[in-house]
């Protein structure tokens, strides 16, 4: 099995780190051909917005789009889970808009206001998360499962083979939340 993060920005060596010491071939995705390369999908935290105008410019959207349509898992971590919103609170900017979620940008404040929290994820347990610059969940729609919440703010949700997290699990040295979307990948 072999697991691809898209590069286009942000932390792309931390997520391949994990998929690799969980036995899991990683594969940096740069351009969409690239997509039928693999299982299952992470798109990394990093701008959203600068993210997504990479993806309009390289051809991205309408892949990552027919690569879900094939059923295939996608892992949205922090600016990748604006990404897959179906819709965000404030502004305009490029969004595959594959879940049924309202996601607000910066939510929790700028870099200074970014911080560590104990969670309970459902189907995890406790986890250490780390939020830089996290948006988190407005609103979710049928069909979309939060696995956790920081404040009563909801920060982790599943809808089907989609999952996204307002937090960066790439940047701890906690392999489960990478292991729970391999299981994803594995059961698509």
């Amino acid at each position: 099995m072999k697991i691809g993060v898209l590069a286009l920005q942000g932390a792309v060596r931390e997520h391949i780190k994990h998929i690799e010491r969980l036995g899991v071939t990683g594969k940096i995705i740069k351009w969409p051909h690239e997509l039928g390369e693999v299982a299952g999908l992470i798109i990394p935290g990093g701008e959203s917005t600068a993210i997504g105008k990479l993806m309009v410019e390289y051809g991205f959207i309408d892949a990552i789009r027919d690569f879900h349509a094939k059923g295939k898992p996608i892992y949205g971590t922090c600016a990748g889970m604006i990404l897959l919103a179906k819709k965000i609170t404030e502004g305009d900017q490029p969004l595959l808009s594959l879940m049924d979620i309202e996601a607000r940008r910066n939510a929790f404040g700028r870099q200074r206001e970014s911080f560590e929290a104990d969670l309970d994820i459902k189907g995890i347990g406790p986890f250490k998360a780390v939020f830089i610059r996290a948006p988190w969940i407005e609103s979710i729609g049928d069909g979309v499962d939060v696995l956790a919440e920081f404040d009563n703010i909801k920060v982790m949700a599943r809808q089907g083979s989609l999952l996204a997290s307002a937090f960066h699990p790439e940047l701890t040295g906690d392999l489960r939340v990478h292991k729970y979307f391999l299981e994803m990948v594995k059961e698509a």
